[in-house]
């Protein structure tokens, strides 16, 4: 029995997992896979998933070792990620032979698949996944940054149809950041999942990214900022996109411990109608303990401001290429914290290609 969560669960309410128990019975129909046009070619290490299966004569690890990660939790889906994964482990003063890339191809069916990344203090790295294909695609990752350690992550979530799951839950020491940018462009239901914990003086944490959503989709997010130190900085920047009868929602808390004084978050959700029939779900929660914090949260949702498109077709714009115009720069300033701009790049074109697709 998968045992999933249900609505009447507060954290929960929000999600359509109904998918999911028809998708865990599935078997994948694997086969041939071209994966030429999911690569963005970074030069760095590269790992080939095949519903959860590491294809080894595709892929080039590097720095990365797959098997067991000994990484587990407690999560309602991330507990499903047991067994083989990968894991990336950098010494002090280490940074890997640039960015990684991994490509998660789903074929049907569903795959469980837990990781884990630790970086010593001083450490670097910029780890980069791209989900494709259409089944259940299901992952737990733990992170563990040492003082002054720095993480950049990004995810794509670009399946056609099935659903993609992610469950992050990081742990800071001193002066680490992690920033963690999420793109969902695709067709598929998305859970997306973290618990992140600053729990040592100076650290930081960005979390966000852009929900693009059309037809029956549901989007879901649940990001919890854990302030256990002084001194700590957060952000959690999202926009969310809705067409047709589509939901997008999300639900970002901050947490700020008795003796974590002088914290320093903000949260920023931002929701785009296109269309009234769709749905967005905005949830900024604050939750602090502290008496010597600067915290600060925001939440709107709206349709395009109907002045601004008649500026723009007045001055000659078909009415879609100015719904595009102004959509694209709602999406745009939740991708612009990824580091590599070819990564940046890849991402802005898969929201112009949903665009497209769209409007």
């Amino acid at each position: 029995m998968l045992g999933l969560p249900s609505p009447r669960d507060e954290a929960w309410r929000w999600s359509d997992l109904s998918a999911l128990p028809a998708l865990a019975e599935a078997s994948p129909t694997g086969g041939v896979i071209d994966t030429s046009g999911f690569w963005l070619n970074l030069g760095g290490p590269r790992l080939l998933f095949v519903d959860g299966r590491l294809d080894a004569g595709l892929s080039d690890p590097g720095p990365i070792t797959c098997g067991a990660t000994g990484v587990a939790s407690a999560h309602a889906l991330a507990r499903l990620a047991t067994g083989d994964g990968w894991a990336l482990r950098l010494g002090a003063d280490h940074a890997a032979a640039g960015p990684v890339e991994i490509v998660h191809v789903a074929t049907g069916g569903a795959s469980h698949l837990p990781a884990l990344i630790e970086l010593a203090d001083d450490a670097q790295a910029s780890v980069v996944e791209t989900f494709v294909g259409d089944g259940w695609a299901n992952r737990l990752l733990s992170i563990r940054l040492g003082r002054s350690a720095r993480l950049m992550r990004s995810a794509r979530l670009l399946q056609a149809s099935g659903f993609v799951s992610l469950r992050d839950e990081a742990e800071l020491a001193e002066g680490a950041s992690l920033i963690a940018t999420v793109l969902g462009a695709g067709g598929q239901g998305t859970r997306i999942d973290a618990a992140v914990t600053l729990a040592a003086p100076g650290a930081f944490a960005e979390y966000g990214g852009a929900l693009l959503a059309r037809d029956d989709q549901r989007h879901d997010a649940a990001v919890a900022v854990r302030h256990a130190a002084p001194n700590g900085t957060s952000r959690q920047l999202w926009r969310a996109v809705a067409d047709d009868r589509a939901a997008a929602s999300i639900a970002a808390r901050v947490e700020v411990a008795r003796d974590a004084q002088k914290t320093d978050g903000e949260q920023s959700l931002r929701g785009l109608l296109l269309r009234r029939t769709a749905t967005i779900n905005l949830k900024p929660e604050l939750e602090i303990f502290a008496d010597d914090v600067k915290c600060a949260h925001g939440a709107t949702v709206g349709e395009l401001d109907a002045r601004a498109l008649f500026y723009l077709e007045s001055r000659g714009l078909p009415p879609a290429q100015a719904k595009a115009l102004l959509t694209r720069a709602f999406v745009a300033d939740a991708l612009g914290r990824i580091g590599e701009e070819a990564v940046r790049e890849a991402f802005a074109a898969d929201a112009e290609a949903w665009l497209e697709a769209t409007l």
